[in-house]
C-alpha cells in the first residue's frame, strides 16, 4: 500500500485525475471502476478538463460503478446514475453502451447483482478501481459486519451511513435504506486500486485503513491485502497517521 499525502483537496483531485488519464493512455480499452460522493467530484472535474484539452480519450473506456441505491430511478437527482451523468459522463466522449451502473430498480435484484458481476468478468475485470471511504470504513456500500459478501449484492445500509447521506436529501426519511454494491471480492480483484480521502472527518478511518488490524468490522482494512493500492490523502485526512 502506497500512501501519498497531498497539500489540499485540489492537489489530490489533480493527482487522481492524472493517474486515471495515465492508465487510459497505457490502455485505451481500460475497464475503470468508479465511485460517487463528494470526494471524487474534483477528480471528475479535472478529467473533464483534460478531455476538453485533448489530453485523454474515453472512446474505448468501459466503466463500472461501485453501487447504486435500491428503489431510486436513474433520473432521481440523488441516484448515482444522475450523479455520474452530471459530474462526468455528460461531458466526455464515453459510449453510453460502455457505462455500467447497477440497476437499483430491477424487479429481480438478485439477478441484477449476478449479471453485474458477469458483465465485469466478460469485460476482462476491472483494471483500475477508484474508491472513497465511509467514516465507518465502508467501501462501496460494504458495511461493517461479521461476514462480508464476495460478490455484488443487495445490502442494508447502516444507521451511520444513512445519517451521513441524509445531507443529500430533503429529509432523513427520504434516504434509501438499501443499496446494490460490488462485494469486497469483486473490488479486491481489480488490478489496481486508488483510494481517495479528504477532510478531518476521514482521518480516523484512514488510520484504521492503513495501519489497523484486518477485520470485517472495518471493511477498508482489507485493502491492506491487495498488491497494488495507492491511497491519496489531503493533509487533514492524513492528520492521524
Amino acid at each position: 500500500m502506497i500512501v501519498k499525502i497531498l497539500e489540499n483537496y485540489m492537489e489530490l483531485s489533480k493527482i487522481a485525475a492524472s493517474m486515471v488519464a495515465g492508465e487510459i493512455k497505457r490502455n485505451d480499452k481500460l475497464v475503470l471502476g468508479l465511485a460517487t460522493g463528494s470526494t471524487p467530484e474534483g477528480m471528475y472535474a479535472e478529467l473533464i478538463r483534460k478531455f476538453k484539452a485533448g489530453e485523454v480519450d474515453f472512446t474505448d473506456v468501459t466503466t463500472f460503478n461501485l453501487d447504486e441505491y435500491a428503489s431510486l430511478a436513474p433520473d432521481h437527482p440523488q441516484s448515482y446514475h444522475f450523479f455520474m451523468n452530471k459530474h462526468l459522463f455528460d461531458h466526455i466522449n464515453i459510449k453510453p453502451e460502455n457505462i455500467n451502473i447497477p440497476d437499483g430498480c430491477s424487479s429481480d435484484l438478485d439477478h441484477e447483482c449476478y449479471e453485474y458481476d458477469l458483465r465485469i468478468e466478460e469485460a476482462g475485470g476491472i483494471g483500475l478501481q477508484i474508491l472513497g471511504i465511509g467514516t465507518n470504513g465502508h467501501i462501496g456500500f460494504n458495511e461493517p459486519a461479521e461476514m462480508l459478501c464476495v460478490h455484488t449484492h443487495l445490502v442494508d445500509l447502516s444507521d451511520e451511513t444513512i445519517k451521513v447521506n441524509s445531507r443529500f436529501f430533503e429529509s432523513f426519511d427520504q434516504v434509501p435504506r438499501k443499496a446494490v454494491t460490488m462485494g469486497m471480492g469483486t473490488i479486491m480483484h481489480a488490478e489496481k486500486i486508488v483510494l481517495l480521502a479528504s477532510g478531518k472527518s476521514k482521518a480516523a478511518a484512514i488510520r484504521q485503513t492503513v495501519s489497523g488490524g484486518l477485520t470485517t468490522a472495518f471493511p477498508a482494512s482489507l485493502l491492506q491485502l491487495h498488491k497494488n493500492v495507492t491511497v491519496l490523502l489531503d493533509r487533514e485526512a492524513a492528520s492521524l497517521i
